[in-house]
Formats: C-alpha cells, sequence, structure tokens
C-alpha cells in the first residue's frame, strides 16, 4: 500500500543522506529543503500516512529519536531552534520534519532551496561528527 519514496530509502533503493537510523527509524536530510539542514525522521515499519493513526510504541519511539537527532542538529547547525513540523500532504506516509529556524519565516515550506551534492555530503559529515 505504501511503496512511496520513503519506502524505497529504507529499503536502500535510492540514494538519501542518511544522518542516522535504528532499527525503527532513520532520519535523513530532505532533499528539497527549505533552509539548510532541513531532516526528515521517518519510521519504519508503519502503514500510516497519518501520524496518530500510529501505533503508540510507535508514536513514541519516533518522538523520542526525533528528539535525539534535533538535539544533533542544534549542536551542528547555527540557528536559535529547531522546529519541528508534521505535514504529510506531498507524501502520503508519516514523517517529521525537523528545521533549523531563526525566525517564522524559515518555516516557508514553499520557499525551496538548491543544494549541490557536494554540500549535502560536508553537511551530512558535520551532522555524524556530533552524533556521539
Amino acid at each position: 500500500m505504501y511503496n512511496n519514496i520513503f519506502k524505497k530509502i529504507i529499503k536502500k533503493e535510492i540514494e538519501s543522506y542518511i544522518i542516522y537510523e535504528t532499527k525503527n527509524n532513520i532520519a535523513i536530510l530532505d532533499i528539497n529543503p527549505i533552509i539548510i539542514g532541513h531532516t526528515l525522521t521517518i519510521p519504519k515499519n508503519i502503514n500510516n500516512s497519518n501520524i496518530f493513526d500510529m501505533d503508540k510504541k510507535k508514536y513514541i519511539s519516533l518522538m523520542n529519536f526525533s528528539y535525539k537527532i534535533a538535539k544533533i542538529l542544534k549542536k551542528t547547525i547555527k540557528c536559535k531552534k529547531i522546529s519541528l513540523s508534521v505535514i504529510g500532504l506531498d507524501i502520503n506516509y508519516v514523517h517529521v520534519h525537523l528545521i533549523p529556524i531563526n525566525t517564522i519565516k524559515d518555516l516557508n515550506f514553499e520557499n525551496k532551496i538548491k543544494m549541490s551534492k557536494i554540500k549535502f555530503i560536508n553537511l551530512l559529515k558535520k551532522i555524524k561528527k556530533n552524533l556521539k
């Protein structure tokens, strides 16, 4: 039912910029970011498009995982806060947006920025250094 881009990333069928993963969740850099550091946390073993339809244990696992990744992003990216958003309109699969912000204007999902593969790789290396 949910054979979308996220399932393909989880199965490693397509390239992505994986920050960290566990048995239940994966964190990747958004390939269409609205700001540098825009990250997605995605549960692996679900068949839901609405976060509040998830099994409670899986929901808590995703939120705890997102918390850990947000702390790492805050350590890596110069920003005032890490915003958490759950939208799910573009891709019909539960996922959390973690977005480094300085003002509310940083949360405009219509303004995508372009990043080269080299910039993604360098950012990924910086973030992974703070995983420890």
